[in-house]
């Protein structure tokens, strides 16, 4: 039986990708049973958009990540260079990889300027929060990708129940 396929941010996964070179990994038994069952597509888009490891912790400046893609929102480091191509390149990445998998489902890390879906740092580098979603969040909701974090994985594992019960279905 085909199973659904689900991108996931790959420091939850326990690569060593963050900006300070840790990883964010997740000990959730939803997840394990996922990677176990051949489920999980990887990604960092961070990284995919050519950033390094560690690197300056970055914020977004001027709206949400649906602002950086459309302008004229934009990522920068704490030290104010401006990262924002290099996370529109990474948003860009991890589209392409649903689009080839056939991906419908997302878990990206929370809080991030590139993951997060529904809070974000509110740009001042002093850890409030504000309404949004991070670059690569709001590019794959743009596409149609159902984007939930780590705190959600109940909600996303009965989705990709659903999605393959509907694979089940014989259409006419």
């Amino acid at each position: 039986m085909p199973r659904a396929k689900v991108l996931v941010s790959s420091c939850l996964l326990g690569a060593e990708v963050r900006y300070h070179g840790g990883s964010a990994q997740s000990d959730s038994p939803i997840l394990q049973r996922w990677v176990a069952e051949g489920r999980v597509v990887s990604a960092c888009p961070e990284v995919a958009g050519g950033l390094s490891v560690p690197r300056p912790p970055a914020e977004i400046i001027g709206g949400d990540g649906i602002q950086v893609l459309i302008g004229p929102a934009k990522v920068v480091t704490r030290e104010g260079a401006d990262v924002t191509e290099a996370f529109r390149a990474g948003a860009e990445h991890a589209v392409g990889i649903v689009r080839t998998l056939g991906i419908r489902v997302a878990i990206l890390k929370s809080r991030s300027p590139s993951c997060a879906s529904g809070a974000i740092y509110d740009g001042s580098f002093t850890g409030h929060l504000a309404e949004g979603h991070g670059v690569t969040a709001a590019a794959l909701i743009q596409a149609g990708i159902r984007v939930f974090d780590e705190l959600h994985l109940d909600d996303a594992d009965a989705l990709l129940r659903s999605l393959d019960n509907e694979s089940l279905i014989p259409h006419r």
